[in-house]
């Protein structure tokens, strides 16, 4: 199906969801999925691994608003060092290849409406603010292979966004296990030193002022500060 959206704008529809995801702040997603296969066993504690993620995530609470305010401060900050997926190239990633970088990492599937509806959105942000020192790291849990994902993304004008994939649904399988994703989409903010910091069940209007003013108070001034 053609998506008849300009890439980069909000739909209506999509503030209304991200509205309704703040108001629901912590509740499941619609769009439940059942554990698969891989990234198993990743729970982590955070102990003293990540010292100063308390503090940013505390720094950063006052911009969960608006069309973020469904972004929640982790609990226990922490790396998530088994999250493996495939770069653009195809070869294995982790998230400790994007030390130095802050991220939102957002996982999506074309079956999922709100994914859907949200990456362009993900793409203007990424189109926007993307740098060395922040990439939207927006991985595709599609089953089978890369065909459908690969078609949505040019069906809308997504090319700004990396080709991160996880055909296993593992990523999602470990979020889970965390207690960090109960459906899609859902969405991450880590710290440049690998470290969660925030985290959102539901869809957001991210190419809003709102979330632009989240994630410019997220990337430090200077790298590692």
């Amino acid at each position: 199906m053609t998506v008849e959206k300009k890439p980069g704008r909000p739909a209506v529809k999509l503030i209304a969801l991200a509205a309704l995801a703040g108001i629901l702040a912590g509740a499941a997603a619609v769009y439940v999925m059942e554990s698969r296969s891989g990234n198993g066993g990743a729970t982590v504690a955070g102990g003293g691994q990540c010292p100063m993620a308390g503090d940013k995530a505390a720094t950063l609470a006052p911009f969960f608003t608006g069309q973020v305010a469904a972004m929640m401060a982790a609990d226990d900050p922490r790396p998530l060092p088994q999250l493996a997926f495939n770069g653009p190239d195809g070869q294995p990633r982790a998230i400790a290849d994007f030390a130095g970088k802050t991220l939102l990492v957002n996982l999506w599937a074309t079956w999922c409406v709100p994914c859907r509806e949200e990456m362009p959105a993900l793409n203007a942000l990424q189109k926007e603010l993307g740098s060395d020192r922040f990439e939207v790291v927006a991985i595709n849990i599609d089953t089978g292979t890369d065909e459908k994902p690969k078609a949505f993304l040019d069906e809308t004008g997504v090319h700004d966004l990396g080709y991160y994939r996880d055909s296993s649904m593992g990523v999602f399988n470990a979020l889970k296990k965390e207690g960090l994703a109960f459906g899609l989409p859902v969405t991450l903010l880590m710290d440049d030193k690998g470290c969660l910091v925030a985290a959102m069940n539901g869809p957001a209007a991210w190419d809003s002022e709102d979330a632009k003013a989240l994630i410019r108070a997220a990337v430090p001034a200077t790298p590692g500060s």
